[in-house]
């Protein structure tokens, strides 16, 4: 699948700025850790556009609902299974490296997001590890975002915290434009 591909289907679905900016976001660290890996990196970043582009529709189905239309749309089963495997309540476990980077990054990114948006020069260049790993103990800050998922990606992943988060964050700062993050 294409990145034309996967973003048509994204815009077909998704319409809030909020949760465009956020595929972009896990599509930039899915990428970035495609070439780690010595992935594909077209296969990975489409999956990270298409990780929740059901969300805004279907909300209370999502991800199974946005699973069955990727199949009728002819989407592989590889995508559509690490797409599930996101979710912790669908069942499905990350059995492919693809699957465990998406769960690894798709909280993690929104976090560093909304870190980055309280910061007064609401700069991505600007956030450091030290201030994520911080923000995490405040339970009050971003109190939506799953910590333990956050925390079990990098662990399911088997890479060191501070180091996934700092990874996450350079791979997302090369999209900072696009995400708005870069006054």
């Amino acid at each position: 699948m294409t990145r034309e591909e996967a973003h048509a289907i994204l815009t077909e679905f998704t319409k809030s700025e909020s949760l465009l900016k956020h595929a972009y976001a896990v599509e930039a660290a899915m990428r970035a850790y495609a070439q780690k890996y010595g992935e594909d990196e077209e296969l990975w970043g489409a999956v990270g556009l298409l990780h929740d582009f059901d969300y805004e529709m279907f909300p209370d189905e999502h991800p199974m609902k946005g699973s069955e239309i990727l199949k009728e749309k002819g989407v592989s089963e590889e995508i559509r299974t690490a797409i599930l495997g996101h979710a912790d309540f669908s069942g499905v476990p990350r059995e492919t490296l693809m699957a465990k980077v998406l769960y690894a990054v798709d909280e993690l990114s929104g976090f560093i997001t909304a870190v980055t948006l309280v910061r007064p020069t609401k700069a991505l260049s600007d956030v450091k590890v030290k201030s994520v790993k911080k923000k995490m103990k405040d339970k009050s800050f971003a109190a939506k975002v799953n910590r333990e998922e956050i925390r079990r990606g990098a662990e399911e992943l088997g890479v060191d915290f501070a180091e996934h988060v700092e990874f996450v964050i350079k791979a997302m700062s090369g999209a900072a434009d696009k995400l708005g993050l870069n006054p």
